[in-house]
């Protein structure tokens, strides 16, 4: 996310949320470590939290400052600064209630001011102020806000954000949203003290531990540049008792050396470790660890391949000639092309690089969204996909959408499709080869493994008299301005590289929109700007998919019938190959002394799963893998039931 939001990847998916909160071995407190260690992967641009809407910033940031709302450890919304709330019977103005006595801190610890509801009026003011990247999240869902934004209004008291009174916050909707509450777990939601913003300035969020007050669980006590990150235990802390670890320490991984992982965990620096079964120590790695290596859960986090049809910039190409480059565009703007690359990627193959054969289909993914992220009665949203994606021609026919499988990796239909797209674009004038440069980040082996496997089976399906994959050697910094922080759509230095998408609140809106026209978080990653490229828009078909969100988006009362809606929403976008999923997070080998369940768990915002410390327990024995399994199987049948229980009760907060 970033995850629940745009994620970069760091070359190698370190150990997830799923896994986290799903493994350990019994401990009682006597043996319970005070210390949790590990790794982190990217330095963050900002501490600013309400205007940057990145993993970089969230993971740091959710342990720091507290929401009116987080996740327990079954994923259910409980009560954080908000100890109580309630639902106006029309479903558009929800209330909520702080807790007295909360504080605000310093980096040193020092009180510095009450935490009060106009916390929250000022967070808002300042994402607006900032052009907060997370302010799609709410930017059509709260009252008045989108014509502040746009300017259509320039009372901010228009917008539907009220502190009633020190300790009452309350917000007013365009429409009902039964899923607004889990929103206030998003970055952007949380509160910001005006005094102190007033007297930081520019400097608010910067890269220091003075550079945020602080109300939550830890404090960050030092940070290093590619170096290290040390959080410290609030002791002021109005929760202090759910917080077990005094102390957290992350050092800083690029991804160039794998093994250094277990190696650390080995040698006692870290609390769990990544294993890679296809490095050249994992024989003995193995050996050591063959009772307590485990394999995470799949979480809702998305990675996919992105396709640039609309390229602008070529500081890092294999292209000699505008005719190769003029070529590559047109092809990628075919989607017969398009989707002769997504039948023709070995998924399965592309994994095995990094988890290995064993596990290579555990995080599988065909769909943006999740199959299973919602249900319409007792209909999945992957089935409802299915049904709408025949629709759209045979070459869906026989697709299975289900997650751990290589549903999509259909090289015969890879020959089909390109066959089809050949004859067209030949009769445009284009010349075949295409050439298609991928921006790789050579400092990750494992990023090089993939792009190479990547590169292999498209090629191998296709021929090389078709499509010829160039892979662009990048370092760290380079590939992330090239491929994920380029400034908008043109910047974009890529015909195909890959991103990753994690949902920021609990309906398939929160995936889809991404690639609206209108203010898609992801669109830039096509090459388009919603505003510059609307005749290549209708070309693609993107105003038809913007028409099915549009349609989705309208249904607020009948559930069911919304998810449906967007079902069909999806089945436009797989059919059109603009996006094409392959993975999600979990699914991945590790080794851990993380006390079972303790942590929270949550597919959605940032008050939940592996960078969230509060609730965690850190054991001093490495876990047993048998353990794990059977308590996984314990704690799956009780989420169901926690969660089916924390449904009926929402209906407590409405009013009568």
């Amino acid at each position: 996310m970033q995850k629940r939001k745009i994620v970069a990847i760091a070359g190698v998916t370190l150990l997830s949320a799923a896994f986290l909160s799903a493994c350990g071995n019994s401990s009682s407190k006597s043996e319970t470590s005070s210390t949790y260690s590990y790794v982190y992967t990217e330095d963050p641009t900002s501490l600013d939290y309400i205007a940057y809407n990145r993993q970089q910033v969230s993971d740091i940031v959710t342990n720091m400052v507290d929401g009116l709302l987080e996740n327990d450890k079954y994923g259910n919304l409980v009560p954080s600064l908000a100890e109580d709330w309630k639902v106006s019977k029309d479903g558009l103005t929800y209330t909520y209630t702080l807790r007295k006595g909360v504080k605000w801190y310093t980096a040193e610890g020092e009180e510095y001011a009450d935490v009060t509801a106009n916390d929250f009026v000022t967070s808002l003011k300042h994402a607006v102020e900032t052009k907060s990247e997370g302010l799609y999240i709410i930017q059509n869902s709260i009252k008045g806000l989108d014509d502040y934004v746009t300017g259509k209004t320039k009372d901010f008291s228009t917008v539907g954000v009220k502190a009633v009174d020190d300790h009452t916050v309350q917000y007013t909707l365009n429409q009902p949203e039964s899923f607004w509450n889990s929103k206030l777990t998003m970055s952007i939601m949380l509160p910001l003290n005006a005094d102190f913003l007033a007297s930081k300035g520019k400097d608010f969020g910067k890269v220091s531990p003075d550079g945020i007050l602080y109300n939550g669980a830890y404090r960050i006590s030092a940070m290093t540049s590619k170096s290290s990150l040390e959080y410290t235990k609030n002791e002021n802390y109005w929760d202090a008792d759910n917080v077990k670890i005094d102390n957290v320490k992350l050092t800083y991984y690029g991804g160039d050396d794998p093994e250094s992982l277990i190696k650390g965990f080995t040698d006692g620096n870290y609390s769990n470790a990544r294993v890679f079964p296809n490095s050249s120590s994992y024989k003995s790695v193995k050996e050591k660890y063959k009772d307590n290596i485990t394999y995470g859960l799949q979480d809702a986090t998305t990675y996919y391949t992105v396709l640039n049809v609309n390229r602008g910039n070529y500081a890092h190409t294999s292209k000699t000639t505008d005719a190769q480059k003029t070529a590559s565009q047109k092809a990628l703007q075919n989607k017969d092309f398009r989707q002769a690359i997504a039948f023709g990627f070995d998924r399965q193959t592309y994994l095995a690089q990094s988890v290995g054969e064993d596990a290579s289909d555990k995080a599988l993914r065909n769909t943006f969204v999740p199959p299973t992220f919602v249900s319409a009665g007792s209909t999945s949203f992957g089935d409802l996909v299915t049904k709408d994606l025949v629709s759209y021609g045979d070459q869906w026919k026989d697709i299975d959408l289900s997650d751990a499988q290589n549903g999509l990796y259909k090289p015969e239909k890879a020959k089909a499709e390109i066959a089809k797209a050949k004859e067209a674009l030949t009769a445009q004038g284009v010349e075949f080869p295409i050439h298609l440069d991928m921006a790789v980040n050579q400092s990750s082996e494992i990023s090089v493994q993939q792009a190479s496997s990547l590169k292999q089976s498209i090629e191998k399906s296709l021929g090389t008299d078709n499509v010829v994959i160039d892979l662009q050697m990048m370092d760290t910094d380079t590939f992330q301005n090239a491929a994920f922080y380029a400034e908008g759509a043109a910047q974009m230095d890529y015909d195909i590289s890959y991103a990753g998408w994690g949902p920021d609140y609990q309906d398939p809106s929160t995936y889809l929109d991404v690639f609206n026209t209108k203010n898609g978080a992801s669109l830039e990653r096509l090459g388009l700007n919603g505003e510059k490229d609307t005749a290549l828009i209708q070309e693609i078909g993107l105003d038809k998919y913007d028409a099915l969100l549009k349609e989705a988006s309208a249904e607020t009362q009948d559930v069911a019938a919304r998810y449906e809606k967007y079902a069909k929403a999806q089945a436009w976008l797989t059919d059109s190959a603009l996006v094409i999923p392959y993975m999600s997070l979990g699914g991945t080998p590790g080794v851990s002394k993380v006390v079972p369940y303790t942590a929270s768990t949550a597919d959605i915002g940032i008050k939940g799963g592996g960078s969230f410390f509060k609730y965690m327990e850190v054991g001093t024995k490495v876990n047993n893998a048998k353990d794990v399994y059977k308590k996984r199987e314990k704690w799956l049948k009780e989420k169901a039931k926690s969660n089916a229980k924390a449904q009926e009760e929402l209906a407590d907060h409405v009013e009568k």
